[in-house]
């Protein structure tokens, strides 16, 4: 589903960096197209070794995860990659592949591991493999010249270790700019908690791909090629287990969803409030820096704000809460919050829902964000043209008791740049 755009605040929404969307795969095309030329140029190098890694790759592409969440959505792939970009020996012999062909290689592997993808209707993924490119480029720019000039020959046990550990480091470093600079040119949210959350995220399924792939190029250079099946397993049962995992949170999601929309079934909200009131408020969390986590609680608690208003004798009118005394908002609350508890929902959420009455000043930062978007959407639902900059005036003037004044200016923010999330449970 889309969001729904954002009521109008007077000022006209910052058109998202179209250019700036494009620098990623422009970039790696511009790379892909060099080291091309180069390769047909100048003629592979070890076709055995660029075989073996090249098949690797593409088997991860084939086990690519699609129709869910991922931050990495083909770990085999990925881990493939890196190992054959910091790759230094084959069973003691040199490895003498350079930038040009380790880039090439990858290439062409996930456009053919991408083949049966695209023949079932996937589409080519071209923002993850474009920032593939880019990222095992410049690992391969770090390592492999160094490395075939000689430099790492002397280099042994822990210290050859920590020294691919630290590329993976710089690598992953790399992924995560590439992966926040789109997000921040297309939604206009500010880079800098962009990239602590994609590293925050990359703490899980990447921190173990960059394992796999150093450990795969430390035991191919002593083992050689028959390294590769052995340690592929690992990683491939980890990413069947994750799988499954994602079923199991799709499906927690969802359940989240229904209830949700139990208010709207009664007839004690409007169609489509607590969808609206979530797809805001995690847009507002993340101008406020929230952390992955912190958002999911954010946004179970606004699709589950208004669950409490199922134990009135007589619903509120339009199921407009934000105008009620403050003692009925704490008693519907604390109701939605029983609720939640009931549900089995994460114990967080109950109490964002809890608290979401309360004074500002005591309410945790999710709270404080679900009572302003609550608010702001009520006061500007059928208000006409102006409607939602009349509400978002009314918020500012407010006291500072009733709605905390840095969660009201984020709206504000959040509004003027018409950067909305749907909620992902919806």
């Amino acid at each position: 589903m889309r969001p729904d755009p954002p009521r109008g605040t007077g000022e006209t929404p910052r058109p998202p960096g179209t250019a700036a969307l494009f620098l990623v795969p422009g970039c790696a095309g511009l790379l892909v197209l060099g080291c091309l030329a180069s390769v047909l140029g100048s003629g592979p190098q070890q076709r055995p070794v660029a075989l073996a890694f090249g098949g690797l790759v593409a088997l991860g592409e084939l086990t690519r995860r699609t129709g869910a969440e991922a931050r990495e959505a083909a770990p085999l792939g990925a881990a493939g990659a890196l190992a054959y970009a910091l790759l230094g020996d084959v069973a003691g012999q040199p490895a003498h592949h350079g930038v040009a062909q380790t880039v090439s290689v990858v290439l062409a592997a996930s456009l053919l591991g991408s083949v049966p993808h695209v023949a079932r209707g996937s589409g080519l993924v071209l923002d993850p493999l474009a920032r593939r490119v880019l990222t095992v480029g410049f690992a391969a720019v770090c390592f492999r010249p160094l490395s075939n000039q000689g430099v790492f020959d002397h280099w042994s046990g822990p210290a050859y270790a920590l020294l691919l550990l630290a590329l993976l480091a710089l690598t992953t470093l790399c992924d995560a700019v590439l992966a926040a600079a789109p997000a921040h040119a297309r939604t206009g949210w500010p880079f800098g908690p962009l990239l602590r959350e994609e590293l925050r995220g990359m703490v899980g399924i990447t921190s173990a791909v960059c394992a796999t792939g150093a450990v795969m190029a430390l035991a191919v250079s002593v083992a050689g090629l028959w390294a590769l099946p052995v340690f592929s397993v690992p990683l491939l049962l980890a990413q069947l287990s994750y799988r499954r995992y994602a079923a199991v949170r799709a499906t927690y999601r969802q359940t989240i969803a229904s209830l949700a929309r139990a208010t709207e079934i009664a007839g004690y909200t409007p169609a489509g409030h607590a969808r609206r009131v979530a797809g805001l408020g995690v847009a507002v969390g993340r101008d406020l820096g929230l952390s992955g986590a912190e958002l999911t609680v954010l946004e179970y608690a606004a699709l589950m704000h208004d669950i409490g208003q199922l134990s009135l004798v007589d619903p509120v009118p339009a199921g407009a809460t934000a105008d009620l005394p403050a003692s009925e908002q704490r008693r519907i609350a604390l109701l939605g919050g029983a609720v939640v508890r009931q549900t089995g929902v994460d114990a967080a959420v109950a109490v964002v829902v809890e608290r979401q009455a309360d004074p500002c000043r005591e309410q945790p930062v999710a709270a404080r964000i679900v009572r302003v978007v609550n608010a702001y959407e009520e006061k500007a639902r059928d208000a006409g043209p102006g409607g939602g900059l009349a509400a978002l005036e009314e918020l500012r003037l407010a006291t500072a008791g009733d709605y905390a004044p840095e969660v009201v200016e984020a709206l504000a923010r959040v509004l003027a740049r018409g950067s909305l999330t749907e909620p992902a449970a919806g």
